[in-house]
């Protein structure tokens, strides 16, 4: 889930990220990193090209997805907030990911707050990943938000990252029924092995460049050789 302080949103119509070279990715994550780990199983099976892992950060020492990657040989930083102010901490971050020349910032559980300046220093490239459909169920425990409001679908969503919460424009959405018998737990897992699909999917298209934005809405576009 992804935190940032609100602004108004700003209305662009572009494609990013055109030339076809590999992508460098900065991960971010706090916890135990399975977005993370899928991402590397669809990069080394080859389902997501041109992009490799540059850095793998973490805010928690003891977070069993830095120690994931760690042993998987992955470059690995720990930066923690250490009672500093977020704009120090998320200064450090930002020099480690241009240090390691990121193209792409992907949010893998990283349960800190952005601050803006984070989101400014990479306009229109953080991804992040939310157990939702948004904009249904913002924020925290969105799995039983979607229980107490008696939704029949729910699902979850890859976006960009922008100064509001959970709000940047939606690159790709993936649905996921609510049986009768459903509990937190049980929803959970069975969005959480949709995210794993999703967030790589959604990588691969913004990496592609072939894309525009409408308003809030991401558009693919086709190139003349298509």
């Amino acid at each position: 889930m992804q935190f940032a302080e609100p602004t108004k949103p700003r209305q662009e119509s572009r494609v990013t990220l055109e030339s076809p070279r590999v992508r460098r990715l900065g991960i971010l994550l706090s916890g135990r990193g399975s977005n993370f780990l899928a991402i590397a199983d669809a990069i080394a099976q080859g389902r997501l090209a041109n992009a490799s892992i540059a850095v793998v950060i973490s805010n928690r020492r003891d977070a069993l997805g830095i120690a994931a990657a760690r042993s998987a040989g992955f470059t690995t930083e720990v930066i923690e907030p250490r009672g500093r102010k977020r704009a120090e901490h998320d200064a450090e971050i930002i020099a480690s990911l241009m240090a390691h020349q990121v193209d792409l910032v992907c949010l893998a559980g990283y349960m800190r707050l952005l601050s803006p300046e984070f989101v400014r220093a990479f306009p229109q490239r953080i991804l992040n990943i939310h157990p939702s459909l948004l904009p249904a169920f913002p924020g925290l425990e969105a799995q039983r938000q979607a229980l107490e409001y008696g939704v029949t679908v729910s699902g979850c969503t890859v976006h960009f990252v922008d100064e509001e919460l959970d709000h940047g424009v939606i690159v790709l959405q993936k649905a996921v029924p609510v049986l009768a018998e459903d509990d937190e737990h049980t929803l959970a897992t069975r969005i959480l092995a949709q995210e794993h699909v999703a967030y790589a999917e959604a990588i691969d298209r913004v990496i592609s460049g072939k894309y525009r934005f409408a308003g809030r809405r991401y558009v693919a576009v086709q190139t003349e050789t298509e």
